[in-house]
């Protein structure tokens, strides 16, 4: 063995019930999962009941904004449009080097925090495609640290951009997997409507998986979901499609959401909810009862649909704040989704982890022999706590090799005089 982990918790433990196992890798996959494993190994850790878990997986983010806070201004209200008109501004001033370097930056972060895959959407209306060969070339560079998904992104719209599908069609000849559109942006729900079409047409066409920002709005109306599974369902596009935000389903009527979720799990197109960023952007026209803006989480996973949470935004014309971790997402969105029972918590913690690499097509993930060995060892006994916690990464590990590595939390406080190490874990 290359590398043991011992005595450590898998995700489907339940704390204080399960026998802790030790983890063996080899060749830079997982070869033995045993609760005492009888051989050594050139490099062992002790997780001592900690969690290992697969890594974190953010379905959705945009690479090529993060970072850029404060350029060529900030924004002052807060609000999507401003945010668009910023990114508007900025495009012209952009740089492949620039777009490079805060892509890097992020990606160490990601690392650091175990986030070890991410679908990236990227504009392609820009005529330079200066943001898709950068984003590209931060593919190349960081493959061996973290797998990078990238979307062909017309950000200002498929009709409403001059030149937007030969552009969007350029990104995929060069590499891009992803085909994106933003329908709810086009002029008028029919150009929307008819933009969701053209789209997944190409999509069969080339044999791509399809990801769309869909119905991003607080209009009920806004229903080019609809319109996705249904394409979706006409082009034999089953397990191929993604309809990311749905905020519009917050909104909606629940007669016609009933109608909706049996659409979506026949056409198994999956959902991607944004918790930090719906809940900012959205429900801004409100005065009270002012709403969330986040998707039926819950309902939609009741309904056997697959969901996951992403991040969207770190630190971007959109969004001011975020460090690349999944943790906080999932936290953010447990609560908003009022997701506080058990079961719920633990597909909270799915929603950052398993589900997002299915939707994503990861091969070889997971915690189970003949996997890759790419995990993440927690400061946390189950992933609940982890997520209470934002539990410390405290070796994150790709291919069987240990990238990084941080302290657990712990606090030296004085009880009755005495010096006493304690730490945040609940010990059951």
């Amino acid at each position: 063995m290359d590398l043991i982990i011992r005595r450590a918790a898998l995700p489907s433990h339940v704390a204080g019930r399960d026998t802790l196992v030790d983890i063996g890798i080899a060749g830079g996959g997982i070869a033995a999962i045993e609760r005492h494993l009888a051989v050594s190994a050139r490099d062992e850790i002790d997780a001592a009941g900690s969690l290992v878990t697969p890594p974190f997986v953010d379905a959705h983010f945009h690479m090529d904004a993060t970072l850029s806070y404060g350029l060529p201004r900030v924004n002052q209200s807060g609000t999507l449009l401003e945010g668009i008109a910023l990114w508007g501004e900025l495009k012209p001033h952009l740089t492949q080097e620039a777009l490079i370097e805060r892509a890097l930056e992020y990606c160490d972060w990601a690392v650091a925090r175990g986030l070890l895959a991410i679908r990236s959407h990227v504009d392609v209306c820009d005529e330079r495609l200066l943001a898709v060969e950068a984003l590209l070339e931060v593919k190349r560079r960081i493959a061996p640290y973290l797998d990078l998904q990238l979307v062909a992104f017309p950000q200002d719209g498929l009709l409403r951009s001059a030149g937007a599908f030969q552009n969007l069609k350029r990104a995929i000849a060069m590499g891009v997997e992803v085909v994106g559109g933003i329908p709810h942006f086009e002029r008028t729900m029919a150009d929307g409507a008819q933009s969701v079409r053209m789209l997944c047409e190409f999509a069969a066409d080339k044999g791509l998986p399809v990801d769309m920002h869909c119905d991003e709005s607080d209009d009920p109306l806004s229903r080019h979901i609809e319109t996705l599974c249904a394409e979706t369902h006409r082009l034999g596009l089953h397990g191929r499609v993604t309809g990311s935000h749905l905020t519009s389903m917050h909104s909606m009527d629940n007669y016609y959401v009933s109608k909706l979720l049996p659409l979506m799990r026949e056409s198994g197109v999956a959902a991607i909810a944004n918790p930090l960023i719906n809940i900012t952007l959205q429900g801004r026209a409100d005065t009270y009862p002012k709403r969330r803006g986040m998707t039926r989480v819950p309902e939609m996973m009741a309904a056997g649909i697959d969901v996951a949470f992403g991040h969207d935004c770190v630190m971007d014309p959109w969004y001011s704040l975020g460090s690349g971790d999944m943790l906080e997402v999932a936290h953010m969105g447990l609560h908003v989704a009022q997701m506080t029972g058990q079961a719920a918590m633990r597909a909270a913690f799915d929603a950052v982890t398993v589900n997002p690499a299915r939707i994503l097509g990861l091969q070889d993930y997971g915690i189970a022999v003949g996997c890759r060995a790419d995990c993440v060892l927690l400061d946390a006994r189950d992933p609940v706590e982890a997520i209470r916690l934002r539990a410390a990464r405290l070796a994150v590990i790709r291919r069987g090799r240990v990238i990084a590595r941080s302290p657990a939390a712990r606090a030296a406080l004085s009880i009755e005089g005495r010096p006493a190490d304690v730490d945040f874990r609940l010990h059951r």
